[in-house]
């Protein structure tokens, strides 16, 4: 009996990517799995996602650790004497450090996911290898050109079209160009389209929509309706922090520019849960309880943890590190709208606190797809809407808005669906 629980935990993961682990309240999560779900021509490479934690030999094509990864990272000890807000943050972590560690000794003890998980990048090579740089959405969405560039949508398809100051455009069966910057483009077909920007290409998963921008366009994603507005949101904001800068992986903003975010009308009538990932220092955890949750009008409601590991299934480091922590926490609140309250949603929407998901990171700073499993925890809508803000890629279904949502969509992280 327990070995057909275990074969149909396998077969699901297979499907889903998603591994409930026995006797915990843990998910063992492959994010190519997961958003390969979104795609039906296309799939994501494996081995242009995991990229950090995995390499190859030559030889033997068996996987191993990054050099870098390997190198022995130089023990942090904590200050001798803490300051306030240090004693707070390690408060913060004992009461968490217990719950991650039953769900790291959780995944340890399970031999034929384990096996899978150091064979998750041997899955083929990327769709294009091209010599050049990704394009920098930032940069170019920065200069006075910017109204000017278009991209090219390139797929048959009569329900693509393009929003632009409210009004419809149907396309034809011919490649149809559309502005790039401050413009909702939507692919509402059955399909994945292939769009181009200045000789770059882009995968468009069917279903999804994004609005390319700064923050101080973010008001445009605003509907005019509160029955058209987003029962999940979720936000992965551009926090400051001194990695982020040193590495020049994207720019960051001030706590304080994230309290303009218009979350009290983009939610639905029927309101929002409000999913926000968040770092481990304790300064930004305050401002978020403190600050950010009251001005947005958000009721605090959970705690989710990304516990993030290696390919053979080590911690990507110690956990107890003070300033290196091998988790990320997710913050999720409740946002009523017109027709509820804050402490109503929380009621007909109980969240499950303490939740923890493991993965193998992919790229800096790129999170794991967990909006699907969300959604049941959102306010119940026939159809619901969610949207990502700051996204950095297109997830089938939803809206992304940010100033680089096509970061990870470029072709050279994707396989054709015939590739195996």
């Amino acid at each position: 009996m327990e070995d057909s629980v275990a074969d149909d935990r396998l077969s699901e993961f297979l499907k889903t990517g998603l591994y409930r682990l026995e006797n915990s309240n843990t998910i063992f999560m492959d994010p190519v799995r997961v958003l390969n779900r979104y795609y039906s021509r296309f799939r994501v490479s494996p081995s242009a996602y995991y990229t950090r934690f995995f390499q190859f030999r030559e030889a033997n094509n068996k996987p191993f650790e990054n050099s870098t990864a390997k190198r022995k990272r130089k023990r942090q000890r904590k200050p001798q004497t803490l300051n306030q807000r240090e004693e707070i943050a390690n408060q913060r972590h004992q009461e968490a450090r217990s719950l991650l560690a039953r769900a790291h000794a959780a995944l340890l003890v399970d031999g034929e996911l384990l096996e899978i998980l150091r064979s998750l990048r041997k899955d083929g090579e990327s769709l294009e290898k091209r010599d050049g740089s990704e394009l920098n959405f930032v940069e170019l969405g920065s200069v006075w050109q910017a109204p000017l560039y278009e991209i090219i949508l390139n797929l048959c398809q009569d329900h693509i079209f393009t929003e632009n100051e409210g009004s419809q455009v149907n396309q034809c069966c011919e490649p149809r160009m559309v502005p790039v910057f401050n413009n909702h483009v939507i692919n509402q077909g059955t399909d994945d389209l292939v769009a181009e920007l200045l000789s770059n290409k882009y995968i468009i998963p069917r279903g999804s929509c994004f609005y390319m921008s700064d923050l101080r366009d973010v008001q445009n994603l605003v509907p005019a309706e509160s029955d058209s507005g987003f029962n999940l949101i979720l936000i992965d904001p551009p926090w400051e922090n001194s990695s982020a800068h040193q590495k020049s992986k994207y720019p960051t903003l001030p706590n304080r520019y994230f309290l303009s975010l218009s979350i009290k009308q983009l939610t639905h009538s029927l309101g929002s849960l409000v999913a926000l990932w968040v770092t481990n220092r304790e300064k930004l955890r305050r401002f978020v309880e403190n600050d950010l949750f009251p001005s947005w009008g958000v009721k605090y409601a959970a705690t989710f943890y990304w516990l993030k590991v290696k390919a053979d299934g080590s911690l990507i480091s110690e956990l107890d590190l003070f300033h290196h922590r091998p988790y990320e926490c997710l913050v999720l609140g409740y946002c009523p709208g017109k027709n509820g309250d804050s402490e109503g949603l929380l009621k007909q929407n109980p969240l499950p606190d303490n939740q923890v998901f493991i993965s193998v990171p992919g790229d800096y700073s790129r999170k794991p797809p967990v909006g699907d499993f969300l959604l049941k925890y959102a306010p119940s809508v026939d159809h619901p809407r969610c949207i990502e803000l700051f996204a950095r890629e297109l997830i089938g279904g939803w809206n992304s808005w940010g100033n680089e949502p096509l970061h990870f969509q470029d072709s050279k992280y994707f396989l054709n669906q015939t590739d195996r």
